[in-house]
């Protein structure tokens, strides 16, 4: 799942109840806590979905992983855009992870909704996950759609779960009246895409101003 929780700004008890319904295994947040305790604010967090914390909070500018407890974290990164003056901090969080034998890179960002910086924030975060022999799942909030060059970016030689299960006429945003699908899962084309959704529940709709996007993935066997 990947989520834009709108920094807990609305139902709380409502947005709890949507990952727990969903039961994912891996959670991609974007605007978690980044502020005074972000540690216990992140802890309590995962704990009301019913996973750990993996990596992110504030050294990822609010980005944040959660994982159940069959996903074994092996190592986590986090990672900061230039800062544009005048402008939001953003970031990203990384961490190696295994199920079973098989080993995957989770990704998570938020991009600007500045059109000036998401191109540059996309380059510094495809370079990271280019970078890596495992294969990746990367979700994001990018501020734009399909049709955008930073999504492009992001998208080029991954697989987008929506388009692979035929559902990326689902818009994510707002959730109140969708219109833009702005929300997305990227995956290495090794692992495959059994099925994706986005969660359009009432209950989904008090929880944050995005709906989460959902994927059932198939990883491929250890080598």
């Amino acid at each position: 799942m990947s989520y834009n929780i709108h920094s807990r700004r609305d139902d709380t008890a409502a947005l709890a109840e949507v990952v727990r319904s969903a039961a994912p295994d891996v959670v991609i947040v974007q605007e978690g806590p980044r502020r005074f305790r972000w540690r216990q604010k992140c802890a309590s967090l995962a704990d009301g979905f019913g996973l750990v914390v993996a990596a992110g909070g504030l050294p990822a500018l609010g980005n944040l992983l959660l994982t159940s407890l069959r996903v074994r974290v092996l190592a986590t990164r986090c990672q900061r855009y230039p800062l544009t003056p005048g402008r939001h901090l953003r970031g990203a969080a990384y961490a190696e992870c295994r199920v079973g034998g098989s080993r995957f890179l989770l990704a998570g960002s938020h991009l600007s909704t500045d059109p000036a910086e998401r191109p540059a924030q996309a380059n510094a975060f495809k370079r990271e996950l280019a970078a890596t022999p495992l294969p990746v799942v990367a979700g994001a909030d990018l501020n734009e759609g399909p049709d955008g060059s930073a999504w492009r970016t992001v998208a080029e030689g991954l697989t987008d779960t929506a388009v692979a299960a035929g559902r990326a006429a689902r818009p994510t945003f707002p959730c109140a009246d969708p219109q833009r699908r702005i929300d997305a899962l990227f995956v290495d084309p090794r692992i495959t895409v059994v099925d994706h959704d986005v969660v359009d529940t009432p209950r989904a709709r008090r929880a944050s101003d995005h709906l989460p996007v959902l994927a059932d993935l198939l990883l491929p066997a250890a080598d």
